[in-house]
């Protein structure tokens, strides 16, 4: 715990009984917050959405067998997006494997391609009153690194980390005597030198002056730092920024300072500014505006569209990449990575900014409705007081499309809450037509997968609302991605519930295939059978299952009172939506 580990996701198990136990009374006495799961992949993409929020590893503890390896979708979006994660298995002792025994299958190296450290421990000695034994040194050593090598210490990304830990039966006893020392005080008692320097948690999401420093891509353990300071970006070439997922700030800064056009995801983090480029896809793709680009500085992972994917790809544009959280990116074969970047002094391009700064507005989409007829509806003549008083109940009474959806959540949304975006149609509707606001928003881009949406976005509620702090997650989805992760609902009776809006656009299936090729080639029949996938899930029978409040809304009146009325706790809300 001395190394800055606050929160432990359990799943229950026989092998892992003892780390649970030890889990169970470390949250009796303060030292650590403890998220009991029943289900291991819900369990690690809870926490994920810890590290995600805090940027320091959530540990997560399972038994042995298909327990291990339901926990490798978390560890694969850790992976690709950069997010620090523990992930502690139990395992039958060496002798007992590949012999037939029971839940035993080969868990070291079950994570190998896509973990920054993994260790295969010895079976445990057994120790003294105190605490001692041979292995306690290397064992705390091991967990040191293991928290350095999460945080991306040597190898410039933070990512998850695999310990597998064989334990021999007896595998239930009275807890150790030792664990009435505080681990600190132990440490300290025993001066064990770990000889790792400390990490800070909090990392600065603001950047100082015009320098700004990515967290690193994957792989690239042994190249130094730059000797000569940042990277330079001077002021010549047509410039645009690209922030993608997780991008954070920092995209806006620079594109601030070097006066240059912002192009931001809706998940990048960075959607904000006097730069901010609205309508950016067919902008990106038009000739006169995209196709001038000579230079893109990127941050972040960006992965919503193929307008920008085309842009990077291109041999003729120069593409530099500020090394952040996740895989480095390099789609034209030459993109160069950097750690650090700063703008040179100089003038501003006025006319190439202002360019897209008129092509913005004017692809700017207003999702405001219309203002009332004041005169009209204070007028003395019938006719023209009804009317008016018609055209209002006809904005209050609106149906919700797919558009009021995204506009509602996002106006509802504040710097103290946070965004989830799952992976479904309407996080491009979003990126579509959303205007710039500051707000901290996340979502699992890394393989941009459905998966583990709801539990990813507990695990950032639980994060972000530690210690009293305010705020309401919000996490928004389509229905197939809820009924994916509907395990995830479940919350245990005697844990902090955490204020959570799940906002489900229900338009029956997967209507995000509607929009890619395969509609064109693919008969109704088949298409319905098996990309559409269409379901009678009665959502508000999983809600009450789960304890979750429910609300159906149809209108845009009722859906921002449910959005902006004091959530107590978790709501489900579901918003029918044509196919």
């Amino acid at each position: 715990m001395e190394r800055g580990i606050r929160h432990i996701v359990v799943s229950p198990g026989s092998r892992s009984q003892s780390l649970a136990l030890v889990a169970a009374e470390l949250e009796r006495r303060g030292a650590v917050r403890l998220h009991v799961r029943i289900d291991e992949r819900i369990a690690g993409f809870t926490a994920l959405g810890i590290g995600r929020e805090t940027r320091m590893p959530a540990a997560v503890v399972c038994t042995s067998g298909t327990a291990a390896a339901n926990l490798l979708p978390a560890a694969l979006e850790a992976h690709h997006a950069g997010v620090p994660l523990l992930l502690l298995t139990a395992d039958r002792p060496p002798e007992l494997r590949g012999v037939g025994a029971n839940q035993t299958t080969r868990q070291p190296g079950m994570f190998a391609p896509n973990v920054r450290f993994e260790a295969d421990l010895p079976v445990p000695d057994v120790v003294d009153s105190d605490g001692a034994s041979d292995q306690s040194a290397m064992l705390r050593a091991v967990a040191a690194e293991a928290v350095d090598a999460a945080l991306g210490a040597g190898t410039r990304s933070p990512g998850p980390v695999h310990l597998n830990l064989p334990y021999r039966e007896p595998l239930g006893g009275d807890l150790p005597s030792w664990l009435t020392v505080h681990s600190v005080e132990l440490a300290t008692e025993k001066h064990i030198d770990l000889d790792v320097a400390p990490i800070e948690a909090d990392r600065a999401d603001e950047p100082s002056g015009a320098l700004y420093q990515g967290g690193g891509g994957i792989g690239e353990a042994d190249v130094p730092p730059d000797p000569d300071g940042p990277f330079v970006l001077e002021r010549g070439p047509r410039t645009i920024v690209l922030a993608g997922a997780d991008a954070g700030p920092d995209a806006e800064a620079v594109a601030h300072a070097g006066g240059w056009p912002l192009v931001a995801e809706i998940v990048s983090g960075a959607r904000f500014g006097r730069n901010l480029v609205h309508g950016y896809r067919a902008l990106v793709a038009d000739p006169e505006l995209g196709g001038r680009v000579e230079r893109v500085v990127v941050f972040g992972h960006p992965t919503l569209a193929r307008e920008t994917a085309a842009l990077l790809s291109r041999d003729d544009v120069e593409v530099l990449a500020v090394r952040g959280p996740g895989e480095p990116l390099n789609l034209n074969g030459a993109t160069v990575a950097i750690d650090e970047v700063s703008v040179a002094t100089g003038e501003t391009d006025r006319e190439w900014l202002g360019t897209w700064m008129r092509a913005s507005r004017a692809a700017s989409v207003d999702l405001s409705p219309p203002a009332p007829d004041a005169a009209a509806l204070a007028s003395t003549v019938p006719s023209e007081r009804l009317g008016a008083i018609s055209s209002e109940l006809e904005v209050l009474r609106a149906p919700v499309d797919r558009t009021a959806l995204v506009d509602a959540v996002w106006r509802a949304t504040w710097p103290h809450d946070r965004l989830v975006f799952g992976s479904s149609r309407l996080v491009r509707v979003a990126d579509a037509v959303l205007g710039g606001k500051r707000v901290p928003v996340h979502s699992n881009r890394g393989l941009a997968g459905i998966d583990g949406t709801v539990a990813t976005a507990v695990g950032v509620a639980l994060a972000s609302q530690a210690d009293g702090r305010p705020g309401v997650t919000r996490v928004l989805l389509g229905d197939l991605a809820v009924l994916h992760d509907v395990g995830a609902l479940l919350i245990p009776p005697h844990e902090d519930e955490p204020r959570i809006q799940v906002i489900v656009g229900n338009d029956g299936g997967g209507t995000i295939f509607d929009g890619l090729e395969v509609a064109a080639v693919a008969d109704d029949e088949a298409m319905d059978r098996v990309l559409y996938t269409p379901h009678g899930v009665r959502l508000e029978h999983l809600a009450l299952a789960y304890g979750w409040e429910y609300h159906r809304v149809t209108t845009r009146s009722a859906l921002d009172q449910v959005l902006t009325s004091p959530a107590g706790g978790r709501q489900l809300i579901e918003v029918p939506l044509e196919r």
